[in-house]
């Protein structure tokens, strides 16, 4: 598979011919690359950055809430129950849209890298729902030992996810840059990854997906996004935040 390079200024077909600039790609915390392209991946990190910063507060609070503290522990069923929806909402979309239009344009090489993540995608999905029943035990019975698997099983699944993603950001969106335009890109993640949510889920997502996000970098995401995505955050931030402190209770979050 050719990787693409990041050129230091746009090419150009002539002198009155200049190549749009690629878009700055953004970092955010515990990602593993950015590659630079022709195409904009700043929803793509932002939705792994939330992925990631859940299943460490979800490690965090299987280890540290008490087997007893029921109103904790339905808090936090509920909230695992919207994680594991984005998640699946995410991945299907890959799976049905971006592996699918990828395989058909890049080499040996890069089919091997995209079977490998719908491969992962497969790894994934038995552990988390072995997530699912334990908080749904634990949201209803003091289980110590259901506590005690749960801790395992979600040490398992950031470990499983956190490789899953690191592949992800390191190679298939690599590819991504190097055979896909921006406009392409965007009708992708209209038809696969936007369609089907109802307003309600949109609001939903927005606080849960900017949370932890670092200031400047919330900053340019909304720059990116839209006026319309901000005012979503600032109606419902508050009420997430609250919910939060709810379901975390036992977890020093920042």
């Amino acid at each position: 598979m050719t990787t693409t390079t990041d050129p230091t200024t746009p090419t150009a077909t002539s002198s009155h011919d200049v190549l749009p600039a690629w878009p700055e790609q953004l970092r955010f915390p515990g990602q593993a690359a950015a590659h630079p392209g022709p195409v904009d991946m700043t929803m793509m990190y932002v939705m792994h950055h939330a992925f990631r910063r859940d299943l460490t507060a979800f490690a965090a609070a299987a280890t540290a809430t008490p087997a007893g503290a029921r109103t904790t522990w339905r808090a936090l069923a509920a909230r695992w129950d919207a994680f594991a929806a984005a998640l699946h909402h995410h991945h299907s979309g890959e799976d049905a849209g971006l592996w699918p239009l990828l395989l058909d344009r890049t080499d040996d090489e890069g089919r091997a890298i995209l079977e490998a993540m719908e491969a992962e995608h497969a790894e994934i999905d038995p552990i988390l729902q072995a997530c699912a029943a334990g908080f749904a035990r634990l949201s209803t019975h003091a289980d110590d030992d259901a506590r005690s698997a749960l801790a395992i099983r979600l040490t398992a699944a950031k470990s499983s996810l956190g490789r899953h993603l690191e592949h992800e950001e390191t190679l298939a969106i690599a590819i991504v840059q190097e055979v896909m335009t921006n406009e392409e890109w965007q009708e992708l993640e209209e038809v696969h990854f936007r369609s089907g949510l109802r307003p309600a889920q949109v609001l939903a997502l927005v606080p849960w997906a900017m949370h932890q996000v670092p200031a400047p970098l919330r900053r340019t995401v909304f720059g990116r996004s839209g006026r319309p995505h901000h005012l979503m955050w600032l109606l419902t931030r508050r009420r997430f935040e609250q919910r939060e402190r709810v379901a975390f209770a036992y977890v020093d979050r920042p």
